[in-house]
């Protein structure tokens, strides 16, 4: 399988297989969401969309980036989402970098998003694939994100078949520039929980692929065939 990192803006053209990563803390959040019971969250290209979409669904549930805001009702943390329960509900999200990755490659043909808490279920759902190429949209700081670059470099090895000692591409995380602001509080909206959450390796068995939906990006939790069940071209 070849592999490329790219961030955003060195995104040419649609790839053909796309894994959008946001360890701190989108998919992260987004996986939570998940095991709260969303049934789809809803990817916003900005807040004003994410707010027009929470008006005309007054049920579904709005995150967002950043400190509380009127008309959100939560913040993007993965702590503060851990007691939400979500069951049947829809979430729209909208952050800085996770979901303007998903949306920058939504015309490739398989969109993946992931972070450390779902990556081997993502790195079955590539090798199932039998995907020849993947790029890997790294999200965070326009690409030189550690903690999405040391995540996705796990998970390209892990799709290829490699057996991978998970230890270095953590601690890689765990020392980035992210998970030092949001420990320090530098992050509106953190809770001291998030990074460590963040970390959890493979905290939940199912992958996130997010498809097109009357003209929104749309993320699902999908269920990754188990080893016994991989086949490969």
């Amino acid at each position: 399988m070849r592999s490329l990192f790219l961030g955003i803006p060195e995104l040419a053209e649609p790839p053909s297989v796309a894994v959008v990563i946001d360890v701190m803390r989108a998919y992260t959040v987004a996986a939570w969401a998940f095991a709260r019971g969303a049934e789809e969250i809803v990817l916003a290209g900005s807040s004003d969309e994410a707010l027009a979409l929470k008006a005309r669904h007054p049920d579904w549930v709005a995150l967002k980036d950043g400190a509380p805001a009127p008309g959100f009702d939560t913040v993007n943390s993965p702590a503060l989402l851990r007691t939400y329960d979500l069951g049947g509900r829809t979430v729209v999200q909208k952050t800085t970098a996770g979901t303007v990755g998903a949306l920058a490659v939504r015309e490739a043909s398989l969109v993946l998003c992931a972070g450390f808490v779902v990556a081997e279920a993502t790195a079955r759902l590539l090798r199932a694939r039998g995907c020849d190429s993947v790029t890997f949209v790294v999200t965070g700081e326009d690409g030189r994100a550690d903690e999405d670059l040391a995540c996705a470099q796990y998970i390209a090895r892990r799709a290829a078949g490699a057996e991978t000692d998970p230890a270095g591409f953590l601690d890689r995380a765990a020392a980035s520039r992210a998970a030092a602001e949001l420990a320090q509080g530098v992050r509106r909206g953190a809770h001291p929980d998030d990074v460590a959450l963040c970390l959890e390796l493979d905290r939940f068995p199912f992958a996130m692929v997010a498809t097109e939906a009357d003209s929104l990006m749309v993320l699902r939790p999908y269920t990754a065939p188990s080893p016994a069940d991989e086949t490969f071209d």
